[in-house]
């Protein structure tokens, strides 16, 4: 089983550079950063795992400009993100980051993608609340175009670009793409749609959400196979893991503390014992 890691580095935590070349002298598979722009401090969204919302999350350093840094000083280490709020973005300007990221890394990258908990961000970038996700979808559809092998144009709800030249292109037409939110009709749609699997955070209840998410898949004409299951910022142990193999899971992505660089070393030690 491949094992990755995700943290909320900020500018109080170990550095990426540090971090990216630890990983890959270790043998951990991949580094996951997540993406929040701002927190306005007039939020009446609740933080989704109860309680007051944790700091980090107000100080969270871009993710494509952490994972450049990253893809500098290695050169095997998985790149990715978990998530990138795609709703919140240009997508011509996101589709020339992840294009230049997977580019400049060697194919490396992972596009975890999501649509968010915290309505006030997305609203002042502009994002109506309950089109996010078709929003979403939307965008993902017109980087795709930009993306193609020759100029194609897109038109969509929300958007449309011209027929373009748009280089670099990332490996193999477009990114490894997962999605990342909790199980329901919408969500594995979307997957089994313009997807390559799943990124569910925590990993619990996938014994009876994986078979379901399956059963969309394949009658939507995916090859069975070639679905993956991520389950993302897992706090790990030998069982846990052992179950998540028994259910298919090639990867797995450990949480990391939002730490200095002393800490997170130690918590690297100790996951070392799952590699």
């Amino acid at each position: 089983m491949r094992i990755s890691t995700t943290i909320f580095l900020t500018d109080e935590t170990i550095t990426p550079v540090r971090l990216a070349r630890e990983l890959e002298e270790r043998g951990f598979g991949g580094l996951y950063l997540p993406e929040h722009t701002h927190i306005p401090v007039e939020r009446t969204t609740p933080y989704p795992a109860g309680g007051e919302l944790p700091p980090e999350y107000g100080r969270t350093l871009d993710p494509f400009v952490a994972l450049g840094q990253a893809a500098a000083v290695t050169s095997r280490l998985g790149l990715g993100t978990g998530i990138t709020l795609v709703a919140q973005h240009d997508p011509i300007d996101l589709a020339k980051q992840i294009a230049t990221l997977d580019h400049l890394s060697g194919g490396r990258f992972t596009l975890g993608l999501g649509y968010g908990w915290n309505k006030e961000e997305a609203a002042d970038h502009g994002v109506e609340w309950t089109t996010r996700r078709e929003l979403g979808r939307d965008r993902m559809a017109l980087m795709r175009a930009l993306w193609a092998a020759e100029p194609t144009a897109y038109k969509g709800d929300f958007g449309a670009v011209r027929a373009s030249h748009a280089y670099p292109k990332p490996a193999g037409g477009a990114p490894r793409t997962l999605i990342g939110g909790a199980a329901g009709p919408k969500l594995f749609s979307h997957i089994a749609e313009y997807a390559d699997g799943w990124l569910p955070i925590g990993g619990r209840g996938l014994a009876e959400s994986v078979p379901v998410l399956r059963e969309v898949w394949e009658k939507s004409g995916r090859d069975p196979r070639s679905l993956q299951v991520v389950p993302y910022a897992v706090q790990p142990s030998a069982g846990k893991l052992a179950y998540y193999a028994e259910l298919g899971v090639e990867e797995v992505v450990l949480q990391l503390p939002p730490a200095g660089e002393s800490e997170v070393l130690r918590v690297l030690d100790e996951y070392a014992q799952y590699l």
